[in-house]
């Protein structure tokens, strides 16, 4: 009896780092592959990816990564998998523009196999097959992704509104939905991150209503902050320029590029003459002039952080200046967002974060377009993902009040196969999963142990014990050294430390000096617990030992 399984590598109970994987037989399928941001514990790391362990173990049966819209949360980790395995990327023509240089950037010596598909084609993956099928979300060509098994269809919303009136004027396949639902739909594994905000979702349009409110108020310059990849928000960014007499200059890489891309492309057309390069901006007064700007997620390095700090060398913020911060918080991002704000209110910015005409709408579904997304439909099995606990447990619960009974609903966790054959449906072994942590120099696998020293030292500081040995004779040689860098504890812990080692070395024998590694492991649980029992403190103990 064949098995059709759905594993989630990342993005079930969690925002971001989206990667699922369709298995039936020796066939597999990989639904997007992305990248989650790390949190305030995770010190000196970059993004965070999945563990890509079961893919590897299982390359030979990997027909192909589909990827259903090119925001990082889907397409980021592709270039740590692409490390450890060759497979095809099926994407559409734009998500492919926005993905290629990344990639061949982190991969400069191997060829990425980037295969382009429009929706509605029909993909043969082995004995599965992958249609692509139009959904609108904050981006251009974005698709869910239906996969064809012998027990029905495995339908991935990926992220997704129901927007009657797109800024690019793409509307949702709504008739094709329909059809694969009286098709049949085994299971759909739908967006939930929106699940507790009641009715529909405004439309993209109704942000252009905001903006020509702020640019029309405004006496000085007006910069806006969106996600790099929005890029129906900034097409409509540079409408209302035009409409209102301003030039619009782009500050940051990616944001950048990526207008580059669209505007060759033809995602983005922008009305002559509105777009001017930085050094342009010195041609105009500030009531002409527009910024549009990376940093919407408090990111370090990004254009508008650095400008908050006046630390960025080809713009800065003046007094009169507004800026319009047009995008959603990612959760984890809230301190370093409200920290940038500060600083640009207290550099006579005005931010405009809230409006009651609408400078921001999200791009993912409320709660009645998830019912419409279940009734075109009509799934046997339901399983929210791309959300948090809170948003599978509310999702699952307009499901029973649909009428689903609970053994047709599933609340998935990453790793833990959904087994359906054609009777039934549950959850199997949990495969190999979890997180990989990048660090800022884009190294993969940091670990838990290096994370926790960070934390410490971070938290507590660093105390470094060296001691000189004569292995050979086994005795200390001279007094121990501790020394304390970033650690406050109560004045002269530090000296009651080095009485306490000195002690605890007079204590061991010759045989016992001889041993390095004991006398470093000695040493260094003496001044741990010592300052921790006085202090309440666990600063990161360094010992070494120098062998004279």
């Amino acid at each position: 009896m064949a098995v059709v399984q759905v594993i989630a590598l990342g993005g079930v109970g969690e925002i971001g780092k989206n990667c699922s994987v369709v298995r039936e037989g020796d066939d597999i399928v990989v639904i997007d592959c992305g990248l989650s941001f790390p949190n305030e514990e995770m010190l000196g790391i970059d993004i965070v990816v999945p563990d890509f362990t079961y893919l590897v173990e299982n390359k030979d049966k990997v027909r192909g990564v589909f990827l259903t819209h090119a925001h990082e949360d889907h397409v980021g980790g592709l270039p740590y998998l692409l490390k450890q395995i060759d497979v095809p990327i099926y994407c559409t023509e734009f998500t492919q523009a926005l993905i290629r240089s990344k990639l061949e950037e982190r991969l400069p010596s191997k060829k990425v196999d980037i295969r382009v598909f429009k929706p509605g084609d029909i993909l043969q993956a082995g004995a599965l097959s992958v249609e692509p099928v139009r959904v609108t979300h904050s981006i251009p060509e974005n698709c869910a992704m239906a996969v064809r098994t012998s027990h029905g269809i495995v339908f991935f919303t990926g992220d997704f509104k129901f927007d009657f009136t797109p800024v690019d004027g793409k509307l949702a396949n709504i008739t094709r939905i329909g059809e694969l639902g009286r098709e049949g739909v085994l299971v759909l594994l739908s967006d939930s991150t929106n699940v507790e905000r009641p009715g529909w979702g405004p439309s993209e349009r109704a942000v252009s209503a905001g903006l020509r409110k702020v640019f029309g108020e405004s006496k000085g310059r007006v910069l806006l902050t969106t996600f790099a990849s929005n890029i129906h928000r900034m097409q409509q960014v540079y409408e209302i320029a035009a409409e209102t007499g301003r030039k619009v200059a782009v500050v940051g890489r990616r944001m950048e590029s990526n207008l580059d891309v669209c505007e060759r492309l033809g995602y983005v057309k922008i009305p002559k003459g509105t777009r001017i390069r930085l050094d342009e901006m010195r041609m105009y007064p500030d009531e002409k002039l527009a910024i549009l700007t990376t940093g919407s997620q408090g990111e370090p390095m990004s254009a508008l952080v650095q400008m908050s700090k006046g630390e960025y060398g080809r713009l800065q913020v003046k007094p009169g200046d507004t800026l319009i911060y047009s995008a959603r918080p990612i959760p984890g991002n809230e301190g370093a967002i409200w920290r940038t704000i500060n600083r640009l209110f207290n550099q006579g910015c005005n931010v405009v974060y809230e409006s009651a005409t609408p400078i921001h709408v999200s791009g993912h579904a409320y709660q009645e377009e998830l019912k419409m997304m279940i009734n075109l439909t009509r799934p046997y099995y339901i399983a929210p993902v791309h959300g948090e606990p809170r948003h599978q447990f509310l999702y699952n619960s307009i499901a029973k009040d649909m009428g689903y009974p609970e053994h047709r609903i599933f609340t998935m966790k990453d790793g833990i196969p959904l087994n359906m054959d054609d009777t039934a449906a549950s959850f199997g072994e949990k495969v190999p999963c979890g997180r990989v942590l990048v660090d800022n120099g884009g190294h993969a696998g940091v670990s838990d142990e290096v994370l926790r020293d960070r934390y410490n030292v971070a938290n507590d500081g660093l105390v470094v014990v060296t001691i000189a040995v004569d292995t050979t004779e086994g005795q200390i040689v001279g007094d121990p050294i501790i020394q304390a860098r970033g650690f406050h504890g109560p004045e002269g812990i530090i000296d009651v430390a080095f009485e306490h080692l000195v002690d605890a070395l007079g204590a061991l024998s010759k045989d016992e000096l001889k041993d390095s590694t004991r006398v470093r492991q000695d040493a260094a649980d003496v001044v741990r617990r010592l300052i921790q029992k006085r202090t309440q403190l666990r600063p990161l103990v360094l010992p070494t030992i120098v062998e004279v």
